[in-house]
């Protein structure tokens, strides 16, 4: 399934929330995703994504909806050389090997224009998708912490994957 990675637009708040008001997306995220999921959280997402400099936030279009989000969002002070990535794909396009994809796709970008040597990404140790999907795109696990977590009142082993600019 074809897919580009685009800005988000005023005009995606109805897809974002079509496809982001989902607990099998959220229950995988930090809280700062909600759930459930309203056109206002959408708007609010999509000034932030708009106007924070400091990140890259892009919006994954399938058929010309937003059907997702990936970002980069650089370190500070010591971790300035590093990356976190984020990213959540709609339900109904799992499987396709889109965020695989996308997760290449802004590794290649964020290596080639921001100052970094590190991305780094931190699944929960529930999320075996997410973790498969870092390995096929070439993360390696760097560390995992036990239940460090607090996510629907039960705790959750965090990992760190990463992958660097010169392997």
């Amino acid at each position: 399934m074809k897919h580009t990675l685009r800005e988000w637009k005023v005009e995606d708040v109805k897809s974002l929330v079509k496809h982001a008001n989902n607990w099998a997306i959220a229950k995988n995220l930090t809280d700062k995703f909600p759930y459930p999921y309203t056109e206002n959280d959408g708007l609010n997402f999509i000034k932030y994504a708009s106007e924070e400099k400091s990140n890259v936030i892009f919006a994954i279009d399938i058929n010309g909806k937003a059907c997702g989000g990936i970002g980069l969002h650089p370190q500070t002070d010591i971790h300035k050389k590093n990356a976190e990535l984020g990213y959540w794909l709609g339900e109904p396009f799992w499987g396709n090997g889109i965020i695989t994809s996308a997760i290449k796709e802004v590794i290649k970008f964020g290596f080639n224009n921001l100052e970094i040597d590190r991305i780094f990404a931190r699944p929960f140790g529930s999320n075996i998708a997410s973790q498969r999907v870092l390995e096929k795109s070439g993360f390696k696990l760097e560390g995992k912490f036990e239940k460090t977590v607090w996510k629907t009142d039960k705790y959750e082993d965090e990992l760190i994957y990463a992958i660097r600019k010169n392997k």
